[in-house]
């Protein structure tokens, strides 16, 4: 199966749209009485989704106790007795970023009758990965499953090449070439050694199973590798862990036209470009 793509002239074209459809499914959650798990990755590729969510909450004036945050990774550090999470205040903290980059620019958009829950962020903890899946699965899965694509070896979360197709939550091992695109991503790291070696994050059989609906977003000139190689798989391949979008329900590809240019779809949907969108 391969996922449909969709091409927007821009990033912020791109996030206008999907942040609007994160809180249209937001509405239809709260309108049913229900909560609305999205599955959140820290980094560079949703921020700008992240920035429009906020912009739109308050023009909306939206009710976000429904939204839960579902994070998909976070940096750990080996101590003695086994892994701990990274302090929230470290500037790498996948936990620091949903703080700082989601809940408060979300909360501060709103009235205070309508903030997020308190709770309602959700990490995976390195002392029991296990017990992150089976939460996810009582809730009844992740409504949407925002993804992002390394840029150098595919990586999602940090589901490296190579990590099991199957695989649930669990503390890994980084490849240099994660770490190495993760210097960009938190750029107080000083050098690669600063960048540490251990995290934990959901696996890929966590996203495609428990997935309603996924996005996997790509913008930019620094993602036209990976988007043409995502574009051009047939179906999931374990060498390119962000093609696991292929495998998940409802898996879409959105990406600005700097990502798409040179790529072709030798088979399956063709790409479709959002026309009105241009000026």
């Amino acid at each position: 199966m391969i996922s449909p793509a969709l091409v927007f002239p821009d990033a912020a074209s791109l996030a206008e749209t999907l942040a609007g459809e994160i809180l249209e499914g937001l509405e239809r959650s709260r309108q049913a009485g229900r909560r609305y798990v999205l599955g959140c990755p820290g980094g560079r590729s949703l921020r700008p989704t992240y920035r429009a969510l906020a912009r739109q909450a308050r023009e909306r004036d939206v009710d976000l106790r429904p939204l839960i945050i579902a994070m998909m990774d976070e940096y750990v550090l080996h101590e003695v007795g086994g892994y701990v999470s990274a302090p929230v205040e470290a500037h790498f903290s996948c936990r620091g970023f949903a703080q700082r980059e989601i809940v408060e620019p979300l909360d501060a958009a709103v009235a205070p009758p309508h903030r997020l829950e308190p709770g309602s962020v959700w990490v995976p903890s390195p002392t029991d990965p296990a017990a992150y899946d089976m939460r996810i699965a009582d809730i009844g899965g992740i409504d949407l499953f925002l993804l992002a694509s390394g840029s150098t070896d595919g990586h999602v979360a940090f589901n490296a090449p190579g990590a099991p197709l199957d695989g649930g939550t669990a503390v890994v091992e980084l490849p240099e070439s994660t770490r190495a695109d993760n210097l960009r991503t938190f750029p107080t790291f000083a050098s690669l050694d600063e960048v540490p070696r251990h995290g934990v994050t959901v696996g890929l059989g966590t996203i495609a199973r428990h997935s309603r609906r996924a996005v996997l977003v790509l913008h930019g000139p620094e993602k036209r590798m990976a988007a043409s190689r995502l574009l051009a798989t047939d179906g999931v391949d374990q060498a390119w862990p962000a093609s696991i979008i292929h495998g998940c329900r409802d898996g879409r590809i959105y990406l600005d036209e700097a990502a798409a240019q040179g790529s072709v779809r030798p088979a399956g949907p063709e790409l479709q470009f959002r026309q009105e969108e241009r000026t």
